[in-house]
């Protein structure tokens, strides 16, 4: 694949994609306005098999289309680092904690006290994300950096509320209304943040989407549930928490499996808003 990728892989994300035909004959190639030719994705070649993203041109099977077993929420150019794809592993680490948080808020098989989401949140859906978003960092995917150091660091800090030595709930022993207000407050500052990551897949698959989605409902539930001493509104939001660890699995089980390795291999539904319609390759 010819090119240099990094004069490109910032202006990939949210662009229009047109044929070549789309555009006069003066304004094929090359161009005096470098910021116009820049902002422009078309296909060309005999059978659209090339795609031209500026000046530079490549292989339309050597792109790597949205994919959420690898939290790719755009077309974008290979990492040039021959790494494996660490997103599975994150989105697993995130799945499983999630889940157990989730089942703890609906009082599953009569559990009302979560201390045992503990230890998986400081070392799988804290550490262990946290490396999994550093190796994103490293293949070139901030949006995965960014996603799973980030709940990495949320699944560090919840579990520090239930560990005696950090002092948290001491300080709120004789005020517990003030307490749920602290949390309440954490969980709105975290449904916020997900709403932005959400708006970063709105381009992506159906399952990419849905998973920040049912995300951000989880935490504003949970936030409003705090606030107001519901039960109902903490059951409800384990019940969309719930869901939210699922979809990240099918996220993670996309980006584990293909042909070569297993007889299910899962796909998920573009979203309308995903102007790249032609097949490309998932990495």
């Amino acid at each position: 694949m010819s090119g240099n990728y990094s004069n490109i892989a910032s202006t990939v994300s949210g662009v229009s994609s047109f044929n070549e035909n789309s555009f006069p004959n003066s304004q094929r190639g090359t161009s005096n306005n470098e910021n116009s030719e820049l902002s422009r994705i078309y296909t060309s070649g005999k059978n659209n098999e090339y795609v031209n993203i500026g000046k530079e041109k490549f292989l339309r099977d050597d792109l790597l289309e949205a994919f959420g077993g690898s939290l790719n929420p755009g077309l974008r150019v290979p990492s040039e680092h021959k790494f494996a794809n660490p997103a599975p592993l994150g989105l697993s680490a995130f799945a499983l904690t999630t889940f157990l948080l989730s089942m703890y808020n609906v009082q599953a098989r009569g559990v009302k006290i979560p201390n045992a989401i503990v230890g998986p949140a400081f070392f799988y859906g804290g550490l262990v994300q946290i490396i999994a978003g550093i190796w994103c960092i490293a293949v070139e995917n901030t949006f995965g950096g960014t996603a799973l150091c980030s709940f990495g660091g949320f699944w560090m800090s919840f579990a520090t509320f239930f560990v005696p030595w950090f002092g948290i709930l001491d300080a709120y022993k004789n005020d517990l209304d003030q307490l749920d207000n602290a949390i309440g407050i954490f969980l709105i500052g975290w449904a916020l943040f997900t709403v932005f990551l959400c708006l970063c897949t709105m381009k992506s698959t159906l399952l990419f989407f849905s998973l920040f989605f049912f995300l951000s409902v989880t935490l504003f539930l949970l936030a409003v549930g705090k606030f107001t001493n519901s039960t109902a509104l903490a059951k409800t939001g384990g019940v969309f928490g719930i869901v939210t660890a699922f979809i990240s699995w099918y996220n993670a089980f996309e980006g584990l499996t293909d042909k070569h390795n297993s007889y299910l291999v899962l796909t998920s539904m573009k979203l309308p808003t995903n102007e790249y319609s032609y097949p490309c390759s998932r990495g």
